[in-house]
């Protein structure tokens, strides 16, 4: 798997890997929201529905973790399942708007709920120095960050 530190217009990153690798719970915790349709369309508003296929899991540590573009969300992953750490939630796809390409779109962000949250939920941190770290072993992780996010902006509705 590799991954690039920045994203387009927004913090997040995209985990390449090849179609049908799994994706796994990055964190203990329960699952929030889970899409097993791809309604995503050129033509239809963009936003929303770009992930296709995702899992976005609460973290033990009050962080929502979300994944895209899956090929396949596994099965028994459902919104209010407990999961573990290294659990396959799916597998690596390119569903939605991921342009063809094999990868999971990966966000990081406080777990503002409701319809509008997508653009919340796509990311608000850059994972990458969390990547890193958790790729070396460490256990840097996302929880005072994502809580200062929150108590600066809320969870405001998309722009």
């Amino acid at each position: 798997m590799d991954y690039h530190p920045t994203h387009g217009a927004y913090p997040a990153t995209d985990l390449f890997a090849d179609c049908g690798e799994p994706f796994v719970a990055v964190t203990d915790g329960t699952v929030l929201e889970v899409s097993r349709v791809d309604r995503y369309t050129k033509r239809g508003p963009q936003g929303p529905e770009n992930g296709g296929l995702s899992v976005s899991l609460l973290g033990d540590d009050g962080v929502r973790y979300y994944g895209s573009h899956l090929s396949l969300v596994s099965k028994g992953v459902e919104a209010g399942v407990r999961v573990r750490a290294g659990q396959q939630l799916g597998k690596v796809g390119r569903t939605g708007n991921a342009n063809n390409v094999c990868h999971v779109h990966f966000g990081i962000s406080p777990p503002c709920a409701g319809k509008d949250g997508w653009w919340i939920r796509r990311g608000v941190l850059w994972p990458a120095r969390y990547l890193d770290s958790w790729r070396r072993g460490g256990n840097r992780e996302p929880a005072t960050e994502v809580t200062e996010w929150q108590r600066r902006h809320g969870c405001p509705k998309a722009p």
